[in-house]
This record gives C-alpha cells, sequence and structure tokens, in this order.
C-alpha cells in the first residue's frame, strides 16, 4: 500500500527553524508533482509550497524567502526547510504527491496524515 509519512513538526520559538520531511514507501511506479499544504484550527487549508518533477518550485506569498522545498527522488522524499518562523505559522503540515502505481495505471493523488508545527512568542 502507497503511504505518505511526515516529521520533524514540533514546537519551536518565534524566529527558529523546523525541517519537515515526508517519505513516500510502497508500490510506486512514478512520483510527479510533490506540495506542502498547510491548516490551522477555523482556518481554511492552503498550498504552501510545490515542486515539479523537474524541480520548478512555487511558494505561497507569506513564506516567500523564509521556507525553501526540495526532493530527493531516489529516496521518494520531500522536505520543507522552515526559517524565521512566525506564530502564525502554526498548522497542521501535510504533504501531497502526485504518484502512479504502476505503468498503465492512473496519477493519483495522496495524501500524508500531517504533522504540528506550533511556534510560539
Amino acid at each position: 500500500q502507497v503511504q505518505l509519512v511526515e516529521s520533524g513538526g514540533g514546537l519551536v520559538q518565534a524566529g527558529g527553524s523546523l525541517t519537515l520531511s515526508c517519505v513516500a514507501s510502497g508500490t510506486i511506479f512514478k512520483i510527479n508533482g510533490m506540495r506542502w499544504y498547510r491548516q490551522a484550527p477555523g482556518k481554511q487549508r492552503e498550498l504552501v509550497a510545490a515542486i515539479t518533477i523537474g524541480n520548478s518550485t512555487n511558494y505561497a506569498d507569506s513564506v516567500k524567502g523564509r521556507f525553501a522545498i526540495s526532493r530527493d527522488n531516489a529516496k521518494n522524499t520531500v522536505s520543507l526547510q522552515m526559517n524565521s518562523l512566525k506564530p502564525e505559522d502554526t498548522a497542521v503540515y501535510t504533504c501531497n504527491a502526485e504518484m502512479k502505481i504502476y505503468n498503465y495505471g492512473p496519477t493519483r493523488s495522496y495524501w500524508g496524515q500531517g504533522t504540528q508545527v506550533t511556534v510560539s512568542s
């Protein structure tokens, strides 16, 4: 069974840094786009950062210059380096990947379980 598992969340003071990682496992033929989303209590889920199979990246305006998304195709991982964290960054962060589990199958969207990031000040 294909699975995405996030790690690296935790409690950090404002101005600090955290690195989130997401590992895809199981039967995977190909991973295309990979993304990080976040959702704070009472707020709509928003796209934080995205990276294509060709390593093109896009970021939400609120995190530009502070966050960096990267991927390691050999390890089926996507990471999110978060610097200069602010209290408003507090949210559950979830990774997403577009994957094919076999050559002639469809490309589907898969989601991790989420990891909590809390920024205090």
